[in-house]
């Protein structure tokens, strides 16, 4: 339990974001009240966002109490191994300032359905708009939820249902009434705050430890090297060698940042192609914070818990008999131990940020995508005042239904693995289609809809094989190459069903591929530093550096 101070302080930083976010929103619309395009103002902010907001926006976005929480619990676990997610990200974010942002922008897509309808056809939009809401609800929120409760619980003691209906009520208001700019304008303030927690709970953590020498000495003296290390070698217990990594990832980062609604849309509200390339070039170099600031911290907890100098066992208990720790509580041990009073106030506020900025980031996405991609397609002319409406209702009942998947996700052992787990089969007929569509002028608009049919039902028999018979070659697969293996399938059968029905391009489709890769540096960008081509040249460089020191 923590003290009054620490409350006060979490319930005040609570209600600032309320305030914030309908302010912000609420002026913002106001401003442009005469604007022709309200809607757009709504979902998109009137496509006046900058770098830095857009940046920030997309790592608060990515980042919410499951990152907080089972990056912790995974450091504690398995030490730097799954830092990997956050450092490969920062290549698939290069991919999308260099190769899909120019396409998002130039042909004026409020929503990524709709830029598979002009690249392809309305059935892969109308499935891509289906599978990106069910997405939302499930990996952006019910998840995110989930490990809000957990820690809320822990903390105050409150029901885990009691704590996160109520936070998010406070969020569903600001994002409901603020539009897109309240969902941005809060997400930088949270950014910020997460950041400050983060740090915090990492030199606390390593001052108590004294050091990373006390620390390597602990994991040498328990044959626990291994810990350090983040590309690990075939066979490793923990299903993820470096081979996975590198052939898996890609397959969910590019959908994740690259192809899912409810990141991407900060970079369809910028102000132009330059801003929608940089924005997701900052947010690279942020993500390199992550693996310091939220994994390191879990296994400096594991050797302070070898050394006694933390408590751990009110997280033991009996499995199969054994007793075990309950590792998905070790942030919130660490937060009641190691720092003081006021300081815990700080750190709730920043998990509070991760949960509140997650769950209003994807219920403006899936606002957006059920008014443009869904109602609009049977109400072609439809108000704009109707589409806000049927936003704002959709969003509503998204929340419902999230609240409601909480108990069945909780049986998931690590929150992080459980919500990857998922990503890994979802992901790869979307990345196909994605990737294909971009950069091969072959890919024709039957190939998409099947390969997005056909990709999507293997998915869903695969997950359902993988529970119902985990000794099975399926079963054992780790979720990584389980992705990379339904890929590959799904490009198989994109490139087979484009030969059997070739692409007939019209003069849209026709300006949304790349004619070669080179094509897409042609742009000259900003002049200086803030150039596209240098800052991605200089993120992949420093992500190759960081690789090699703790392969």
């Amino acid at each position: 339990m923590i003290h009054s101070v620490d409350i006060t302080i979490s319930a005040l930083y609570i209600a600032a974001i309320l305030v914030i976010g309908l302010w912000a929103g609420i002026s913002h619309q106001r401003k442009n009240r005469q604007n022709q395009d309200a809607a757009g103002e709504y979902f998109l902010a009137g496509k006046t966002l900058r770098w830095p907001m857009i940046g920030l926006a997309l790592f608060a976005t990515n980042i919410s109490c499951v990152h907080l929480v089972s990056l912790a619990q995974s450091g504690f676990d398995t030490g730097l191994l799954n830092g990997n997610f956050e450092w490969m990200a920062a290549f698939t974010l290069i991919l999308l300032a260099l190769f899909f942002a120019p396409f998002y922008i130039k042909s004026g897509v409020s929503t990524l359905p709709d830029f598979l309808e002009k690249r392809y056809d309305r059935a892969s939009r109308d499935w891509l708009a289906i599978v990106s809401v069910v997405s939302a609800i499930i990996i952006h929120i019910s998840f995110s939820l989930l490990a809000g409760g957990i820690v809320l619980k822990t903390l105050f003691g409150v029901n885990m249902y009691t704590s996160v209906i109520a936070i998010s009520i406070i969020t569903a208001i600001y994002t409901i009434v603020g539009g897109l700019t309240g969902v941005v304008v809060t997400e930088s303030i949270q950014t910020i705050v997460l950041l400050a927690g983060a740090i915090i709970i990492s030199i606390a953590a390593y001052y108590k430890m004294g050091g990373w020498e006390p620390m390597v000495a602990v994991l040498q003296a328990n044959d626990q090297m291994d810990k350090l290390s983040m590309m690990r070698p075939h066979g490793d217990s923990s299903g993820m060698p470096w081979y996975a990594v590198f052939l898996g990832y890609p397959v969910l980062g590019i959908w994740y940042w690259c192809a899912d609604q409810t990141i991407v849309q900060r970079v369809l509200g910028a102000k132009n192609e330059n801003h929608a390339r940089v924005g997701p070039l900052f947010c690279g170099f942020i993500k390199i914070l992550p693996v310091f600031i939220f994994v390191l911290p879990g296994l400096f907890a594991y050797t302070l818990s070898q050394t006694g100098k933390i408590d751990v066992s009110s997280l033991k208990m009996i499995q199969n008999g054994v007793e075990v720790i309950n590792s998905k509580g070790i942030y919130t041990l660490m937060i009641t131990q190691l720092l003081p009073t006021g300081l815990i106030g700080i750190l709730v506020a920043a998990l509070l940020s991760g949960l509140m900025s997650q769950i209003s980031g994807a219920l403006n996405s899936i606002s957006t995508m059920v008014s443009y991609d869904i109602y609009q397609r049977y109400k072609p002319q439809a108000s704009d005042k109707s589409l806000i409406r049927t936003g704002k209702i959709a969003a509503g009942i998204s929340l419902v239904v999230s609240l409601a998947l909480l108990p069945l996700l909780n049986h998931y052992e690590s929150i992080f693995n459980g919500l990857n787990d998922i990503i890994a089969h979802i992901a790869p007929p979307i990345t196909c289609v994605f990737i294909l569509g971009v950069f091969w002028k072959g890919a024709s608009a039957q190939s998409a809809k099947l390969t997005l049919w056909i990709g999507s039902a293997l998915g869903v028999i695969v997950y359902a094989a993988n529970k119902l018979f985990p000794e099975t070659v399926i079963g054992q697969t780790p979720f990584m190459m389980m992705a990379f293996y339904l890929f590959c399938i799904c490009i198989f059968i994109q490139v087979l069903f484009s030969c059997i029905y070739p692409v007939q391009h019209t003069e849209e489709s026709s300006a949304l591929y790349w004619k070669s890769p080179l094509e897409s540096l042609q742009a000259a960008g900003w002049k200086g530093p803030g150039n596209y081509k240098t800052l991605s040249a200089l993120l992949f460089s420093l992500m190759a550096l960081l690789f090699y020191i703790f392969r």
